[in-house]
């Protein structure tokens, strides 16, 4: 089956949380939009996943911390990143003036 669509079509207005829509999903991959308005991790909470993600910001911007970096990486439109399945991270911002729209490519 054929499918189709347009990642900035439709964006949720709700900015009071993150919104994740699943777009594709087989068993070795999954891929996500992900909208957030501000949003971040919770304090001390890390992603831990068994899987690998590969992640862009394709709108708006974002801090990423990973564990064991010195320093947390700023992410903005077309930067990306590739997290190796357990690698502990955790989002530490986003953007709150306008929505950030990342693209996540879970893959195992």
């Amino acid at each position: 089956m054929t499918a189709s669509g347009n990642l900035f079509a439709d964006l949720p207005q709700d900015a009071t949380r993150e919104h994740v829509a699943e777009l594709l999903r087989s068993s070795a991959v999954t891929i996500e939009r992900i909208v957030s308005y501000g949003q971040g991790s919770p304090p001390g909470f890390w992603y831990d996943q068994d899987w690998a993600e590969w992640v862009i910001v394709l709108q708006g911007s974002a801090v990423l911390l990973i564990d064991g970096e010195a320093a947390p990486r700023r992410l903005q439109r077309g930067d990306y990143v590739h997290l190796p399945a357990h690698t502990r991270h955790r989002v530490e911002w986003t953007e709150a003036a306008e929505s950030t729209v990342w693209l996540a490519v879970h893959h195992r």
